[in-house]
């Protein structure tokens, strides 16, 4: 290992990539990769399915359709992990809240950092608000975050 492949934070050993396949996702997912291949980390690849119970009793096409984009999302990671040759798990959670449901992520699989881009898949006010999903993940996740612009 070089020094310019060196492990940049110590104690690094799980890294959780949240992800909803957007531009941004993307950079976040090369950033995540290239970390867990200089730290030795294992990837664990999240994309949250964003809803309510209400909703899921109300639309069950509308929660089949969100579960098949989301196993799209996480093929396409998966299959960067794989060509990298980094070790991963991948799941799709639902829950009405993205920045809650990673944070319980984190905590449940005992990450050490969690990566993810600045902007999502949103529109409108929520996405000029720079990423109100990322500023209360930051105040409530119990590990280090890294943004990607």
């Amino acid at each position: 290992m070089s020094a310019a492949d060196a492990c940049p934070i110590t104690g690094l050993t799980k890294i959780i990539l949240a992800t909803d396949g957007s531009e941004h996702s993307e950079k976040a997912l090369a950033e995540a990769l290239g970390l867990a291949r200089a730290c030795g980390t294992v990837l664990s690849i999240v994309t949250v399915v964003e809803m309510n119970a209400e909703y899921a009793a109300l639309a069950p096409k509308a929660v089949e359709k969100a579960g098949m984009v989301a196993s799209q999302i996480l093929d396409a990671a998966k299959a960067r992990a794989t060509e990298e040759k980094i070790e991963f798990e991948a799941v799709a959670v639902h829950g009405e809240d993205v920045a809650e449901v990673l944070a319980d992520q984190a905590e449940k699989l005992g990450a050490d950092m969690i990566v993810m881009g600045r902007h999502g898949k949103r529109k409108g006010l929520k996405k000029l608000l720079m990423g109100s999903t990322v500023s209360k993940l930051i105040s409530h996740t119990p590990c280090k975050v890294l943004v990607v612009p």
